[in-house]
This record gives C-alpha cells, sequence and structure tokens, in this order.
C-alpha cells in the first residue's frame, strides 16, 4: 500500500497525513522529555511552530529560517495569537556559529536534516552538540528503505531538492556515532505505516544529554 504525499509541504498548504503524524511524533518527543524552549530549526511555513504554540507547556518558541518570506509569512499569522509563549523568529542558518539560539533547551530538525549536503553533516553535529549543546535534539528524515512503497525507482528521491536520503541502517549508524562522540542517549522511532521489511516511511532520532548531578 503506498501512503500519499510524503513529503514536508511547501508554502502555505494543509501538511499531509503522514506531516501530520512526523509533529505529533515531535510533539510527543518533546512532552517526553520536557522540554519547554524550542527552536524550530528550518521551520519553513511553520506547520510544527503552530502547532507547537496550541501547547501550554512552552515557555519560548523560536522559528529560525533562511526563506526570509516564509518566516515573515509565519510572523504576521502567530503573532496576533494568544499564547503564554515568548515567539521569536531568527532569519539565517542554524549553522552558522554566531546566530544567538541560548537559553533553548530542545532543537527540533523537522525533515531538514537530508537539504544539508553530506559534506556539511560535521557542521550540524558541532553546531548542535559541540557549541550550543541543548539537553534535547530532535531530527526526523526520509527512510529511504520505504521509496518503494512510494512507487520510486532505485536511486530517486522524494523531493528535487534532497541532497541525501537514508535508509535505517545508515540513519542510525550515523546518529549512534553521534550519540556516542558527544556523551548522548539516542532513542530511534518510526513515524507512518509500517511496512513489512522496510519500515515506516519516516524515521526519528531523539537526542538526550544526561540531567548534571548534583
Amino acid at each position: 500500500m503506498q501512503f500519499a504525499d510524503p513529503e514536508k509541504p511547501q508554502g502555505r498548504v494543509a501538511p499531509s497525513s503522514l506531516h501530520e503524524g512526523r509533529i505529533q511524533a515531535v510533539v510527543d518527543a518533546l512532552v517526553r522529555c520536557g522540554a519547554r524552549r524550542v527552536a524550530d530549526l528550518g521551520c519553513g511555513p511553520g506547520a510544527l511552530f503552530e502547532r507547537l504554540i496550541r501547547e501550554d507547556r512552552f515557555e519560548v518558541l523560536t522559528g529560525v529560517e533562511l526563506r526570509l518570506g516564509d518566516l515573515d509569512s509565519l510572523r504576521a499569522r502567530v503573532e496576533p495569537m494568544k499564547t503564554g509563549a515568548d515567539l521569536r523568529f531568527i532569519h539565517g542558518s542554524f549553522l552558522d556559529p554566531a546566530l544567538d539560539l541560548k537559553g533553548h533547551d530542545a532543537f527540533v530538525m523537522l525533515e531538514t536534516l537530508e537539504h544539508i549536503d553530506p559534506d556539511s553533516l560535521s557542521q550540524v553535529e558541532r553546531a548542535f552538540f559541540v557549541l550550543r549543546q541543548p539537553r534535547t535534539v530532535i531530527i526526523t528524515t526520509p527512510n529511504a528503505d520505504y521509496n518503494p512503497m512510494l512507487g520510486l525507482k532505485p536511486g530517486r528521491k522524494r523531493h528535487w531538492d534532497h541532497r541525501f536520503e537514508w535508509g535505517r541502517e545508515r540513519f542510525r549508524h550515523w546518529a549512534n556515532g553521534v550519540a556516542d562522540r558527544n556523551g548522548c542517549a539516542v532513542r530511534f522511532d518510526d513515524v507512518g505505516p509500517c511496512a513489512s521489511g522496510l519500515g515506516a516511511p519516516t524515521q526519528m532520532a531523539t537526542f538526550e544529554r544526561p540531567e548534571p548531578r548534583p
């Protein structure tokens, strides 16, 4: 069975059922980790950001996006909303070490990792786990093992701007390496309907730093 519309929506459109599932999986992970101050990195048109606003538990919500039009549109939509959270909007790249992301206890990359050149993934690790060190990092990305269920031929990607797509073994190898090098625990979750031997359309890794001892 194919699962339609697997990709993160571009522009102001209704999220697909799979993307809604991704968003809910991220919200559940943030709640489980006790996050209060969240940075949505590569927030795009803001489907996750708007969902987080509806949760009373979050104190600070920051959207970071390179596309200024998306960021301005998101700001115009959400600033009139009644919320107890401090809403922040940053135009720039989260890989920029000068970008001020201090004070957040969780970073989220929702279907963003695969838009980064593989040669730059070491910069992601440095930006998240060396320079800034939030307690929690949540990353979702396509599971390439599932692509045949979407009618894709071998070697084809789900979106023209995806620089890579990894199967479960490759993603877990990378994520486990990041966790080992940086003293984190990592948990893996499937998002979406699972196919026998192929997994789910989306895979998610949640990195957590141990709480400091008193």
